[in-house]
C-alpha cells in the first residue's frame, strides 16, 4: 500500500520525547517552528527531571499533543492542537527530513482535523503558518484550509466544522475507501453515539459521516453492515467476526462491538477492500475477505 498514511497516538513515551529532542536539533526542521527553541528546552527539563516511561500528561499542559506514526508504526512527526474557546490552533511538524515529499503531511492534517472536530468539538480550526513556509502552506490549502488573515511574516488558514464535514463527504482521504451504511443503520448509531460511550467513538461518528448512506434494501450484498458476518485478514491472522452492537458483544464468540478498533474500522467496507487502521498499541493492515452473511441480503430487515 504506497498510499500515504499516518495515525496520530496520544501517548508519549520517553523514547518518543528523545525521538522529539533529536528533531527539533535539526535547524531545517525548526526553521519555521516560531517556538522551537522553547519545545526543545522543555522537552528537555521533562526528560531530565522525570523518570517515567509515559510522559504523556506533561505534554498535553496547555493543550493536545499528539505523536505521528506512518504505516509500519516508526514516529514521523508531532501535531499539537490548543483550544481556545470554540477554536482550536494545530501545529504540525513531520521531523525527519528523509520523510519531506512524501505528502505525510496532508495526512496528519487530516489525522488532525478529526481530533479537532469530533473528539475537541472545535468550531473552527486555525493554523498560523510563516508566509514562506510553502510546503506547509500548500498542504494545508490543499486540505480545504482557507486563507484567514496575513502579514507579511505570516499567513493564518482555517477550517470550519460545517465546511469540513462537507468535504469529508465530498472529498474521501487517499487511503481510504468509500464506505456505505444503511439508513437504518445510521439511525441506531446515531443513538448508540449518544449515550456517550467512551473517548474513542469520536472515531465511530467520522466513519459515519464519511459514509454514503443507502436503502437497506438496495445496500450491495458484499458490504459489511451491522450484524453481517465476515471473514477477515488481520495482518496475517484469518478470523471470522460478526459485526453487533455493544450490549451483546462477545470477543469468545467472534461478535464484535462497533464500538471496538477493528469494529468501527470494517463497518461499511465490502469484499476485497485492504486498509491500515490503528489499534490502540500499533496500526493494523486489514482486508475484508468475504462477508458471509448480511441481514439485508437475507431479507432480515428486522435486525
Amino acid at each position: 500500500m504506497n498510499t500515504p498514511f499516518i495515525s496520530l497516538c496520544p501517548e508519549i513515551t520517553r523514547a518518543n520525547a528523545l525521538t522529539l529532542m533529536d528533531w527539533l536539533e535539526d535547524e531545517e526542521v525548526t526553521r519555521y517552528l516560531s517556538d522551537s527553541r522553547h519545545v526543545s528546552r522543555l522537552i528537555e527539563q521533562v526528560v531530565g527531571r522525570v523518570q517515567l516511561p509515559i510522559l504523556t500528561h506533561l505534554f498535553n499542559q496547555g493543550g493536545r499533543f499528539f505523536m505521528a506514526y506512518d504505516q509500519h508504526d516508526v514516529p514521523v512527526g508531532f501535531v499539537r492542537l490548543a483550544k481556545t474557546g470554540p477554536d482550536c490552533e494545530m501545529v504540525l511538524v513531520i521531523g525527519d527530513r528523509e520523510n519531506w515529499g512524501r505528502k505525510l503531511g496532508a495526512s496528519a492534517i487530516r489525522e488532525g482535523m478529526k481530533f479537532a472536530f469530533f473528539e475537541m468539538r472545535a468550531e473552527k480550526l486555525i493554523a498560523k503558518i510563516q508566509a514562506d513556509n510553502v510546503r506547509s502552506l500548500n498542504a494545508f490549502l490543499h486540505g480545504g484550509f482557507l486563507l484567514e488573515s496575513e502579514t507579511l511574516a505570516m499567513k493564518s488558514l482555517a477550517m470550519s466544522s460545517a465546511r469540513y464535514l462537507r468535504l469529508l463527504r465530498e472529498r474521501p482521504a487517499l487511503h481510504t475507501a468509500d464506505i456505505h451504511i444503511t439508513e437504518i443503520d445510521k439511525a441506531r448509531l446515531r443513538n448508540l453515539l449518544d449515550l456517550e460511550l467512551g473517548p474513542d467513538v469520536f472515531e465511530l461518528e467520522h466513519e459515519i459521516e464519511r459514509a454514503i448512506v443507502v436503502d437497506p434494501r438496495k445496500v450491495a450484498e458484499d458490504v459489511v453492515t451491522m450484524n453481517s458476518r465476515a471473514l477477515l485478514q488481520v495482518d496475517d491472522e484469518e478470523v471470522e467476526v460478526t459485526l453487533v452492537y455493544p450490549e451483546v458483544a462477545d470477543d469468545r464468540a467472534g461478535k464484535l462491538s462497533i464500538c471496538s478498533g477493528i469494529g468501527t474500522a470494517i463497518l461499511g467496507y465490502k469484499e476485497g477492500d485492504a486498509f491500515n487502521w490503528r489499534i490502540p498499541n500499533r496500526t493494523c493492515h486489514i482486508r475484508i475477505g468475504k462477508v458471509l452473511y448480511q441481514p439485508e441480503a437475507a431479507g432480515d430487515f428486522h435486525l
